[in-house]
């Protein structure tokens, strides 16, 4: 059953909205016209901290909540900080969450991620496979974090008859990612390496290089990963409030993204290209891989009417001009 638009005034509390997501659908709520639109950076509101959230909600009463906010990163920071992954993730959903239902808010959307589908599920993964194998260990912290977010929201609709309906978008890039190669994911990481390798800037060690100079990526480069623009994830996310019902959708979540994939190798070429670096690439096949392949089933979405604007290789583009633009030391 398809919904009617909520009021442009309707009162929105978008948490996260100075991340890479929560940037993007602050971006797309107010093209949309949404006008009456709260937020509060960490600084402001820690959604770690239960009485802050209780209060930031008993004072502000939203209507709708679209809860962006996590602590996210790459395999290797998932990989060193596990504990922090699902201590922080599961703060920020429960203490949002809770106070959302507490303070009598109806409708909520809540941003998970792919990596919830077991590791060896099979492929495109449908939303329905959740639960149903072990996940992949490189994040596996991060993982139940959100899976535990997504059940929270199951929960509240089945007992309660709340309208919390979870998304699950495949991996996401665009203006505004992570940069850093300690904490970042594949394409900016990718983005940032080619780039300096082009300029000849020192490697991670600090070592001197001349321009295009070899770069060394992680693993093997065979795994697949389905990549989607940040702005096409925000204008989904619009779709879906103004028009989804959890109630109507299968087990109360939604895949997000563009049901294609293509190899790390793939994305490095491409990334390669766009950046004008002309070295070599070698691959450190001593490091992990993570899931061999991470491709969606949208089939869901698209019934509803939704599909991605940008292609990857304009995706890409746009990266890098705002990478260019914002990197330090320009």
């Amino acid at each position: 059953m398809l919904l009617d638009a909520p009021p442009k005034d309707t009162r929105i509390y978008l948490a996260g909205h100075r991340g890479l997501v929560g940037g993007a659908i602050l971006r797309a709520l107010e093209d949309g016209g949404y006008s009456n639109l709260l937020t509060r950076t960490h600084a402001e509101l820690d959604l770690t901290e239960q009485q802050a959230v209780r209060e930031f909600f008993a004072a502000e009463r939203p209507e709708l909540v679209i809860l962006a906010a996590a602590k996210v990163g790459g395999i290797l920071a998932n990989w060193e900080k596990p504990y922090e992954f699902i201590q922080e993730n599961l703060a920020i959903e429960l203490n949002a969450i809770h106070a959302a239902f507490r303070s009598g808010v109806r409708r909520l959307l809540f941003l998970g991620s792919s990596c919830i589908y077991p590791r060896e599920a099979p492929q495109p993964l449908r939303e329905e496979y959740l639960l149903t194998g072990p996940l992949e260990e490189t994040n596996r912290p991060y993982a139940i974090a959100k899976i535990a977010g997504i059940e929270l929201c199951r929960s509240l609709n089945r007992e309660y008859g709340t309208d919390y309906l979870a998304l699950m978008p495949t991996n996401l890039y665009g203006p505004g990612d992570n940069f850093d190669l300690s904490t970042s994911h594949v394409l900016p990481a990718m983005i940032r390496k080619f780039s300096e390798a082009k300029l000849g800037l020192p490697d991670e060690e600090g070592a001197s290089r001349e321009p295009h100079a070899p770069v060394t990526l992680w693993g093997t480069g065979t795994p697949l990963r389905e990549l989607l623009y940040v702005d096409d994830l925000a204008a989904a996310v619009v779709f879906l409030l103004e028009k989804a019902s959890a109630a109507d959708l299968p087990q109360g979540l939604i895949n997000v993204g563009t049901g294609e994939d293509l190899t790390i190798r793939q994305l490095a070429a491409l990334v390669q290209r766009v950046v004008g670096h002309e070295g070599e690439i070698h691959w450190d096949e001593t490091k992990p891989d993570g899931t061999p392949r991470k491709v969606m089933d949208v089939s869901t979405i698209r019934k509803l009417g939704w599909g991605p604007k940008v292609d990857l290789q304009e995706g890409i583009q746009r990266t890098y001009r705002w990478y260019l633009e914002h990197r330090e030391g320009k």
